[in-house]
């Protein structure tokens, strides 16, 4: 198949992925070029009656969970159309913050739907580009030609509805994720004529690979990098070097924007002189140093498409001075850096995170990787109807999917449980909306009293979100036989 590009956006239930489900879909395919191929998707996707909506989120979105489920396809119909009709081989799949929030969201969609949650990223020639990072290295280092957002008081703001209008683009439903892919293929655009040079270099070092070829330990020389954990007062950007290797399989990289040795100065400073236990009189000072030395030393992680370049980017059009640092700066706290070898090994030796295992099974994506043999298993189960699917139960090595086959079973083919899975999903279910309950009817409880005072809520008016806010009502007790 032809080199595609699928831009694509998400309207979610809420924040977390894992336990936060997709409510509406959208997407168009391009050629390489950025023209339209194909006709624009836009799905919504039916919220089940085990899962309550963030109000914050149905009042910026506006999409009801009665709308879902009048209107929508199932997670499990929008699992299959993701895998086969979107995840095409060599397709780049492109959305705008994608890497952390989408595509983690379409991970877990998989997941439940025993597709495998991972080979649409990489295998037959597919891959991913975020280009939330992209516009923000543009910004920091070729900005002319576009014309770039600020808020009320002056800071800037990457926005996509703010550049979109700041340049006169198209985007007349912000929120509303065909809306929102239409207005990112134009900014993509408008990025690639303006700044066609630097576009394409980081299209063409969005993936793993490339990445390690451009950084390594073998020879660790200083580049351009930009991350939305860094400062925004030069767009996120500054020079690193790596210095150690990182979970995963990652790097371990250090910001030259800051003195090593200033930085042990002060540290050892605060160890004969410890700050005092925070309090709501004096609340504590956050040192440089804090947390695992961050933002010093970050994790570059190789496949969520970083956005780097070598310093070479910086000797043209001013680059230097628009991040706010020099070469003798970056000369000086190298030198820094490398006088004080027992740093760099400190950081290399710095424990893992421990990352709690979650709860619950649908939740549970990432404690462990499904072997061949419980794949080909998850293909006969998507591949199945409601008659085959009542008597089977598959030997399965990994025990997170015989719960996880009973929840598929009771969302997708309910006349398919037995009467004990029928009492073990009602448990389930009823558990899960009394975790959800209190901080849904919080949030409800608050807008409601702003709406009462006949304010608007964002760009919606006050009139809308009140029927949305009667509409979230209506959900929450439709499931009351859930006892929430």
């Amino acid at each position: 198949m032809r080199e595609s590009f699928f831009f694509y956006d998400l309207e979610t239930s809420g924040l977390n992925p894992r336990t936060d489900r997709v409510m509406q879909f959208a997407g168009i395919r391009t050629d390489p070029n950025f023209e339209l191929i194909g006709e624009p998707v836009n799905l919504l996707v039916q919220l089940s009656d085990d899962t309550l909506p963030s109000p914050d989120a149905v009042m910026v979105t506006g999409i009801t969970p009665q709308q879902t489920r009048t209107d929508g396809i199932s997670e499990r119909e929008f699992a299959r159309f993701f895998s086969e009709e979107v995840a095409t081989p060599n397709t780049t799949i492109v959305g705008y913050n994608s890497v952390r929030f989408d595509d983690e969201f379409i991970r877990c969609v998989l997941w439940r739907n025993f597709y495998e949650p991972y080979t649409w990223q990489w295998q037959e020639g597919r891959s991913r580009w975020d280009l939330l990072d992209v516009v923000r290295i543009t910004r920091a280092l070729r900005p002319e030609g576009i014309n770039w957002p600020v808020t009320s008081d002056g800071k800037p703001t990457n926005r996509l509805e703010l550049i979109t209008k700041e340049n006169h683009i198209v985007h007349e439903h912000a929120h509303d994720a065909l809306s929102d892919v239409e207005a990112l293929i134009s900014v993509t655009k408008l990025i690639k004529e303006k700044q066609p040079q630097l576009s394409n270099f980081l299209y063409t070092h969005r993936c793993k690979r490339d990445v390690q070829e451009l950084i390594s330990l073998d020879n660790p020389q200083p580049f351009v990098y930009c991350s939305g954990r860094y400062a925004s007062e030069f767009s996120h950007t500054t020079v690193v070097v790596p210095i150690a290797p990182a979970e995963g399989g990652n790097m371990l990289v250090y910001n030259l924007r800051f003195n090593l040795d200033e930085i042990m100065t002060a540290e050892k400073a605060a160890q004969k002189n410890p700050l005092p236990e925070p309090s709501k009189e004096h609340p504590r000072h956050r040192e440089p140093w804090e947390n695992n030395y961050f933002p010093t030393v970050k994790k570059l992680q190789y496949n969520r498409c970083p956005a780097v370049a070598p310093l070479g980017v910086l000797e043209k059009s001013d680059g230097w001075a628009k991040i706010g640092l020099s070469k003798e700066q970056i000369k000086a706290n190298l030198a820094s850096l490398r006088s004080h070898p027992e740093f760099i090994q400190r950081m290399a030796k710095l424990p893992r995170p421990d990352f709690s295992k979650a709860e619950d099974v649908e939740s549970k994506l990432y404690d462990s990787f499904i072997n061949r043999q419980d794949q080909i298993l998850c293909a006969t189960i998507r591949n199945n109807d409601a008659d085959r699917l009542a008597d089977y139960h598959p030997p399965f090595h990994d025990d997170r999917l015989p719960e996880l086959l009973l929840h598929y079973k009771a969302k997708n083919f309910p006349e398919s449980l037995s009467e004990q899975e029928q009492i073990e999903w009602q448990k389930y279910r009823r558990e899960r909306l009394e975790r959800q309950s209190p901080a849904f009817l919080v949030a409800l409880k608050r807008i409601q009293e702003h709406l009462a005072k006949d304010h608007d809520y964002g760009s919606r008016s006050a009139e809308d979100c009140a029927f949305l806010a009667e509409e979230l009502m209506l959900w929450h007790d439709s499931l009351g036989d859930a006892e929430i």
